[in-house]
């Protein structure tokens, strides 16, 4: 009851307050902030570097942001040796192995890291000095080894396999390739094959080429005095060789002739990404720079925008839809994207044109335009506080030769933008006649119904490259469920080496953001199945599963959903090691054709929440694709299977990979037949 009371007299006092604060008049918005970035000392040496110091005694911090504005530049059929040299500089040094660099860098609990055009280095500002040199050491006389240039290697071609599935490296992947052209900086990417033609001589010579001082600054912010820092900075990279990188020159990319739908096929997509893409030149000098800014954040630049609005709160169609321009010296582009489910494809491109249209033909209201200036400039006067946005600006005044004046003068250009100057920018920039719709998803799904949209539709592979419309096999009139899933117990090994198969435990290793994952499996003819997930590094069990006679159910983290009617029915089928037995005379199995999937053509059987994919030639199983809800969303879990062995007469799958928000990969260890199982397991 006391508890009621108080509940009753906040709300009354709330209530109480607010009409009195509408009773009153209200305040008027006071002044705009006052903008002070901080007005940088400079200094050059004679070797070209360019030096920026902005003291700022608020804190005992400093850090050091070095970078190299080089000119943008193609790799060719060494692609890679940048994101490799990048990748070797820092690993120690020809004086100072990595291990002591790094273990020195912690323990004055710094931050220092390397790039291709570059390095960043912060810390407490007792230790200023020390942090420097390490940071010009790392940077000037690294030591490139083979051993490092192997690991560095290994880590790119595993980054290009396990993107190979996914529709958003893929859809980002062909978006470059048909906005710049391969041979453009911008539409070059990584292949395993690119990275394997590069040479420890040719990381040496790419380091010595750009990694030179004409093109570079070096911004100090934090707790040092001017006069101190030019003298060690004078002392760290007096060394460095004076010297210019190649200023090479690329024709602009030009936009296509009347906007069109770009497709790519990839069979395996669960959902499909859509991007709207065009090249624009708009540097940050330009006139209406803040006018497109502006049109963009009303557009899709953030949560309220038009295309988040419509595509994520009015329909439920994605979890977030974003559009994207920025200025820059050098053409790049305007992108509108969103990842939706594969039977709203085309309703979203046509609601996304139908946003783009009213950007452009609409004025925006005073009010929405009001109101994206204040969080615009909120977000502004937030990040101004933070060392690597001064850093940032005070380089970006440099490289991109804006006036002394640009980011103190920064709300105030926001505040001066008009709705005309929005439209206007978004009829320049956002080239709705002149644009790609790129498309990637699953063709049989989605090609037939953005074929009405009456868009003109070209095709394209993972990589760029033009193709022939995507043809849907048609099988034989004799393939049936049965036939299949003959084909795929022969394939494994017989029915007489099937059927004296009674248990099958599976253990496999797998890992994700850097954590091992161990899997294991254990499942049995009596219809029972155990599944576990654990990271052994934590002790912790992330996913457990059983199913037995009498009942079915799922923990992770700690809670515990049980199955229970139709659905119980469901998965207790499927809790056999080979339950395509099952399948015959089912009449809730079916036979739905033939789709590609990783390139290899698969006969499809459908049950009631699952389909399963089983390749034509081989008949061995090859991946299945399963219906999970996830709230109020409906998500779809591939599995893939390969690398197949036997075990007592029977082949089963020695590599799983798992595509749920992310990729995980299992690489299996061991597989015991009717052995290591007991009932007790299913409990």
């Amino acid at each position: 009851m006391k508890n009621s009371i108080i509940l009753l007299s906040s709300l009354f006092f709330t209530f109480t307050t607010m009409q009195a604060q509408n009773d009153r008049p209200q305040p008027k918005p006071g002044p705009s902030p006052t903008v002070n970035v901080g007005k940088p000392q400079k200094f050059t040496l004679p070797n070209g570097l360019k030096v920026m110091v902005v003291e700022n005694h608020k804190l005992p911090r400093v850090s050091f942001n070095l970078s190299i504005d080089n000119a943008p530049f193609a790799e060719g059929a060494k692609k890679g040796v940048d994101d490799l040299t990048g990748a070797l500089i820092g690993k120690g040094t020809k004086t100072i192995s990595k291990e002591a660099f790094n273990e020195e860098v912690d323990f004055m609990g710094a931050n220092i890291n390397f790039s291709s055009n570059g390095g960043y280095a912060s810390g407490l500002s007792k230790y200023a000095g020390r942090v420097l040199e390490l940071l010009g050491q790392g940077a000037l006389d690294p030591n490139f080894t083979q051993e490092e240039l192997d690991k560095e290697k290994a880590i790119l071609i595993e980054g290009i396999k396990s993107g190979e599935k996914s529709v958003q490296n893929v859809a980002s992947r062909v978006e470059n390739v048909l906005a710049f052209g391969k041979k453009h900086p911008s539409g070059e990417f990584l292949t395993e094959q690119s990275i394997n033609n590069v040479t420890l001589n040719d990381v040496v010579q790419h380091y010595n080429t750009y990694f030179v001082p004409e093109n570079a600054y070096l911004v100090v912010i934090g707790d040092v005095k001017f006069e101190e820092v030019k003298s060690k900075v004078e002392n760290v990279f007096q060394t460095w060789t004076k010297a210019s990188a190649p200023n090479l020159s690329y024709n602009n990319p030009k936009n296509v002739q009347y906007t069109q739908i770009n497709f790519v096929d990839m069979p395996n997509a669960v959902q499909s990404n859509v991007s709207f893409v065009n090249t624009v030149s708009l540097k940050m000098t330009d006139k209406d720079f803040f006018a497109a800014i502006l049109a963009n954040q009303i557009f899709g630049g953030d949560f309220n925008s038009y295309l988040n609005m419509n595509l994520r709160e009015k329909h439920g169609w994605t979890y977030g839809a974003r559009s994207s321009i920025r200025g820059n010296k050098y053409v790049t582009k305007f992108t509108a994207s969103a990842q939706v489910r594969n039977a709203v494809t085309d309703s979203s491109v046509v609601e996304l044109l139908k946003e783009l249209k009213r950007i452009r033909t609409e004025k925006v209201t005073d009010k929405v335009l009001k109101d994206v200036k204040a969080a615009y400039i909120g977000n502004f006067v937030m990040q101004i506080e933070k060392p690597e946005t001064v850093a940032r600006y005070a380089l970006q005044t440099e490289t991109q030769k804006l006036p002394a004046d640009f980011y103190e003068n920064y709300i105030k250009s926001i505040n001066a933008v008009t709705v005309d100057e929005v439209m206007a920018a978004a009829k320049k920039y956002f080239m709705a006649d002149n644009a790609r719709i790129v498309v990637v998803g699953k063709g049989s799904e989605v090609v037939p119904a953005l074929e009405k949209t009456k868009i003109p539709m070209f095709f394209f592979d993972k990589y760029g490259n033009q193709v022939e419309k995507p043809v849907t096999k048609k099988a034989d009139a004799k393939v049936t469920v049965q036939t299949i899933v003959d084909n795929y117990i022969n394939a494994i090994g017989g029915i007489k080496a099937v059927s004296e198969v009674k248990t099958v435990a599976t253990l496999a290793k797998g890992s994700v953001q850097g954590q091992v994952l161990e899997l294991s499996m254990k499942s049995s003819t009596k219809g029972a199945l155990a599944v576990d997930m654990n990271l052994p590094a934590m002790g912790m069990n992330i996913m457990k599963q059983r199913i037995n006679d009498k009942t079915a159910y799922v923990e992770q983290q700690g809670q515990k959903k049980v199955i229970e009617g139709e659905d119980y029915k469901l998965i207790k089928s499927q809790a056999h090691p080979f339950f395509e037995l099952y399948f015959i005379d089912n009449p809730s199995v079916t036979f739905t054709g033939i789709e590609k999937i990783n390139d290899v053509d698969a006969y499809v059987i459908k049950t009631t929440k699952s389909r399963l994919f089983y390749d034509m030639k081989t008949g061995l199983k090859i991946a299945s694709e399963n219906e999970q809800k996830q709230g109020e969303q409906t998500m779809k879990v591939m599995r893939y299977f390969g690398d197949y062995k036997e075990v007592k007469g029977v082949k089963y799958p020695f590599k799983i990979n798992i595509e749920a928000g992310m990729p995980l990969e299992f690489v299996v260890s061991d597989v015991k037949v009717n052995e290591g199982v007991t009932d007790a397991d299913f409990q």
